[in-house]
């Protein structure tokens, strides 16, 4: 995100995207890129140490003299490659929301309100960045979708997100993965009767109701173990499983892999704290 200056975006094997003040980029996969102001200055150099506070470019100079230009806010989302939700892997390598009056004023306020907590340290932001961060993501992908043609997302999660009828069965499955659905409680949510709700869905989702819900389920359950101590029991039980032997059963079919040994295997993500806003070096 440009918050003060232009700069450009030089995608590994792409043309340069020229950024501007407001301006995000929201690179799903990870691409490879360097970026780079409009001067003879070499791209940044990648640095990983979190930003503690926001530079004041004026300052700041290069040992050849040149004055920064460009402050840039820059973050990272880490997330588990081995289950990653099919909305992610329809995203294409680079999204750009250029900044445009009256476009996008929720993105444009989670940018603010991310520079200012990071810009002013006040209490408190260890509890607010993690909540601005989870917005933004949101905001991003959501300004993506709002400009995808809606005749180029007849099928896929981009349509399924479109359609109220499967939202309203995803809301539930995702909102309660505990609960016993049937595809008759999900059809009765969605306004439709069972075959037609189970036809539409499966061709949005790529799923049939009940497998998604398994799915999903299975997903939670990873995050669980992964990233809290909680008992099998407890675990089988947040994700709708009346034994802690139906669950491992369940479980392996989905990993290949017991609970138990899943949660030792896997390497503990980053607290919620930690996923903090990076900057590259300044330009």
């Amino acid at each position: 995100m440009v918050l003060q200056g232009a700069c450009r975006l030089m995608p590994e094997g792409a043309a340069p995207i020229e950024l501007g003040v407001g301006d995000a980029v929201f690179l799903p996969h990870g691409s490879a890129h360097e970026l780079a102001d409009g001067s003879s200055v070499p791209p940044a150099t990648p640095l990983t140490a979190p930003l503690t506070s926001l530079a004041e470019p004026d300052d700041q100079a290069q040992p050849d003299g040149h004055q920064l230009s460009v402050v840039m806010l820059c973050g990272a989302y880490l997330h588990d490659r081995a289950r990653l939700h099919p909305l992610m892997g329809e995203l294409p390598q680079i999204i750009h929301l250029s900044a445009r009056v009256g476009r996008r004023p929720s993105l444009r306020a989670a940018i603010d309100l991310l520079g200012t907590e990071l810009e002013r340290r006040r209490p408190g932001v260890d509890a607010v960045l993690p909540s601005l961060l989870d917005a933004l993501l949101v905001y991003m992908v959501r300004g993506w979708l709002d400009e995808q043609p809606r005749r180029h997302a007849a099928t896929g999660w981009t349509a399924a997100l479109r359609d109220p009828a499967v939202m309203a069965a995803l809301d539930g499955i995702h909102g309660d993965p505990a609960r016993q659905w049937t595809v008759e409680e999900l059809g009765e949510r969605a306004g439709l009767s069972r075959a037609a709700f189970s036809r539409r869905f499966t061709a949005l989702v790529g799923r049939p109701p009940l497998a998604y819900l398994t799915w999903w389920r299975m997903t939670v359950a990873a995050g669980l173990l992964r990233d809290s101590d909680a008992p099998l029991s407890t675990v089988a039980t947040r994700v709708g499983y009346t034994s802690e032997f139906a669950f491992a059963n369940a479980f392996k079919r989905a990993f290949g892999i017991a609970p138990g040994r899943y949660r030792k295997q896997t390497p503990e993500m980053p607290p919620i704290g930690d996923r903090r806003a990076n900057t590259p070096r300044p330009q």
